[in-house]
């Protein structure tokens, strides 16, 4: 149910990894409360898939066929936005993953490496492309989607969990640093959502089971569960929140 407060309406938002997903859900739920939406990702057909629903249901939406790690990355997604719609009131932040798993001690460090630039610098890039037109807007807010292996020991995962760490840490100072310019700053931090990213888990019912009974509620988080957090902090529903973390975990992270 839509209400005053969660209307976008006449607002612009740039969502990366919009192809599939929490962004494609994310995107959509913007879009269905009124916000133009600019759709980042690598997958061109995906994204035309998801551009042509949105405009089958009267929103707006552009698709940039981008890889967030790409130099010329945020100027891209930037300007399409400011082209089509004539500036940027919110960036969410939701390109990201870990491709492996692997213990510290034997990791290469190129492998790290991609890891941080994908999850965390290429964020830092996007935000300091996007930061002067969020300032235009009076109503800038930036999303910045983690993990909840920021928030506890994640064995086999330590570039993943220190990236999505670095990101939440991010988003505390940014949020002090641009909050006199109107700017709210703000993660959102998802547990075990069933996506592609999380198949893998899904297709051994003993793998799964011992994924599920760490989650209190013992169920698979949803993309739209995910997208709903997103449309709070992104809306004037939460319009005095700023340097927070919104966890959607299943409880997940309250326990020991």
């Amino acid at each position: 149910m839509s209400t005053a407060s969660d209307d976008l309406t006449g607002r612009t938002a740039i969502v990366t990894g919009a192809s599939k997903g929490i962004g494609r859900s994310i995107a959509e739920l913007f879009a269905a409360r009124g916000a133009n939406v600019v759709l980042g990702a690598r997958s061109a057909p995906l994204l035309g898939d998801v551009a042509a629903g949105i405009a089958e249901r009267g929103g707006g939406a552009v698709e940039v066929e981008v890889d967030v790690m790409a130099e010329d990355a945020p100027g891209r997604l930037v300007a399409a936005a400011v082209d089509a719609f004539g500036g940027v009131d919110i960036l969410v932040n939701n390109a990201g993953g870990n491709s492996f798993m692997t213990p510290l001690a034997t990791m290469r460090f190129s492998g790290w490496r991609k890891t941080l630039d994908l999850n965390l610098d290429s964020i830092v890039r996007l935000i300091q492309e996007a930061l002067p037109h969020l300032v235009a807007s009076g109503h800038g807010v930036i999303v910045n989607v983690s993990s909840v292996t920021a928030l506890r020991g994640s064995p086999l995962m330590a570039h993943y969990g220190a990236a999505k760490a670095a990101l939440v840490s991010l988003t505390q100072s940014l949020a002090i640093e641009t909050a006199g310019d109107g700017i709210r700053v703000n993660a959102l931090v998802p547990g075990w959502i069933a996506t592609d990213l999380t198949g893998f888990l899904r297709t051994d019912e003993t793998v799964e089971s011992h994924v599920l009974d760490r989650v209190p509620m013992r169920r698979w988080g949803t993309p739209d569960e995910i997208a709903q957090g997103a449309l709070f902090l992104a809306s004037d529903a939460s319009s005095f929140m700023t340097g927070q973390s919104l966890v959607l975990d299943g409880g997940l992270s309250a326990q020991p």
